[in-house]
């Protein structure tokens, strides 16, 4: 090993950010804390045992001993950690490539079934039509998948760009429910939105802030079944925004609720209903919201509905 690769492994920020962890939770920095705890005892061993052992070499040779066989332990434990964080650095970037690299092909997939539907290569029965519009429903699916995964990787390998700006956030909120309108109407859901009034800007990034909403509003509107509606909240609350959307649709089932923002989680009573996602979405949610400085959280009931919140810094 070069005397270059020596001191990179010796800085623990760099290493932290190679495996796209916080201080806390990386290798390196808790193999300090062992080293220093491992310190402290051995002095304190040596504190005691010169009290009650009268032979300065045994007490020494009984302290080398003991810090030897911690410091075995410490590194034991150390690699397995190193080795834990390499395998799930090396996962974050397999599905990043993986996800760069079909991002492209169902575009291509997509762009030939919408020509294909239109007719102007060749007449199409009404039979044919139907079949293109399964294969462009499946590849819209295959390509939200893709791009959660990607947002997901990305924010597990501290990636994903956070560009702070001063925006109105219930100007975010209203041209969301807009585009949410169509889907709204033809799954015979309301949306209210009550505002509170005079709301200063807040200083966050809007694209992110934008996933949020869409992933809970989404969950908000399709596990509505018949007719339902759905309530929007926004007000200030100290120096936080706080942002509040309940419905009406099938809730959570109080066994299920403890696991709702693991990755790739869905309630059995939604899979019931056969609704489409990928349980990612709350995943995504909750990492962004924290991310930001806030928190999120939710009550919910089976057959009653949801009620999801989370806070967010106005500045």
């Amino acid at each position: 090993m070069s005397f270059k690769n020596i001191l990179s492994q010796l800085n623990i920020f760099a290493q932290c950010k190679k495996y796209g962890l916080p201080l806390w939770q990386c290798p390196q920095f808790l193999f300090l804390v062992m080293g220093i705890v491992i310190a402290i005892t051995a002095i304190t061993f040596y504190a005691i045992a010169t009290r009650y052992i009268a032979d300065p070499r045994l007490v020494a040779l009984m302290v080398l001993i003991i810090t030897a066989i911690l410091f075995i332990i410490a590194n034991i434990i150390n690699r397995s950690f190193e080795r834990l964080a390499e395998a799930s650095r090396m996962k974050s970037e397999f599905i990043s490539v993986v996800s760069h690299q079909l991002r492209s092909p169902l575009s291509n997939l997509r762009w030939a079934i919408e020509l294909l539907m239109s007719g102007r290569t060749d007449p199409i029965t009404e039979k044919q039509l139907e079949y293109f519009k399964i294969l462009k429903e499946n590849s819209i699916r295959m390509g939200e998948l893709v791009s959660d995964l990607l947002i997901v990787s990305r924010l597990e390998t501290a990636k994903l760009p956070f560009k702070k700006q001063e925006f109105a956030f219930e100007d975010l909120i209203n041209n969301l429910i807009k585009e949410f309108k169509p889907l709204a109407r033809a799954s015979n859901v309301e949306i209210k939105f009550e505002p509170e009034k005079n709301l200063p800007k807040v200083f966050s990034d809007p694209s992110q802030l934008r996933l949020v909403i869409e992933n809970l509003l989404d969950n908000a509107i399709r596990y509505i079944k018949e007719r339902g509606q759905v309530e929007i909240k926004l007000e200030k609350r100290d120096k936080n925004f706080y942002f509040e959307i309940k419905d009406n649709g099938v809730g959570i089932p109080r066994e299920d609720q403890k696991y709702i923002f693991q990755k790739f989680f869905r309630s059995e009573n939604i899979l019931r209903y056969q609704t489409q996602g990928s349980g990612l979405g709350l995943y995504i949610s909750k990492a962004i919201v924290e991310r930001s400085g806030g928190k999120i959280s939710f009550r919910s009931q089976e057959g009653v509905g949801s009620t999801f919140w989370f806070t967010i810094p106005i500045k």
